[in-house]
């Protein structure tokens, strides 16, 4: 079983990215409903580690907040573009969130995650990685901003492949809670 914790998108985001198809040649683009933002790439896990991954998870406490969509960039190694991307306004509250989540993990007993967490959702992969094309494609869309939406749980995904590609099937949400306006 490959799992990974993520946030879901609101059905009016993911409609406002996939209306922004289009346009990158070799572009692989992500199905609608598998557009997510990733906090943390599990990996592999068999015997129930699923379920100490759960009860982890269910103790991560946190807040609702607001988080916003902004510009798009690209992933690439030796000139060629591999993974088209919206990135991610500054969140300190994501940020903090992502730590609790990565803090319960490696106590769960995964192993710490080395790659510096850039927050963005993926919203093609690039078959030939032609830079002057996907800079094209960066360039038309430069200032691209969705509107805000609230942040209301995180979840718990499968990710099974195929040649079809990814299909991400949710396994638990973990709700956040409302800030207490009262002593």
């Amino acid at each position: 079983m490959r799992l990974f914790v993520g946030l879901t998108l609101p059905a009016e985001i993911r409609a406002r990215l996939v209306s922004l198809k289009g346009g990158l040649p070799d572009a692989r683009w992500v199905a609608e409903e598998n557009l997510h933002l990733s906090l943390r790439f599990i990996g592999e896990v068999t015997g129930g580690d699923e379920r100490d991954i759960n009860l982890a998870l269910q103790s991560v406490t946190g807040c609702l907040f607001d988080l916003t969509l902004s510009d798009f960039g690209a992933f690439g190694r030796r000139g060629r573009v591999h993974t088209v991307w919206a990135g991610v306004e500054k969140s300190k509250s994501l940020s903090d969130l992502r730590d609790r989540i990565e803090s319960v993990l490696v106590r769960a007993g995964l192993e710490p995650e080395h790659r510096k967490f850039t927050p963005h959702v993926t919203l093609a992969r690039m078959q030939k990685g032609g830079a002057s094309t996907a800079g094209l494609y960066l360039e038309s869309h430069a200032g691209f901003q969705a509107p805000p939406f609230t942040v209301e749980h995180f979840t718990l995904f499968e990710s099974r492949l195929s040649h079809s590609g990814a299909k991400y099937t949710v396994l638990a949400d973990y709700p956040l809670e409302t800030v207490s306006k009262g002593g």
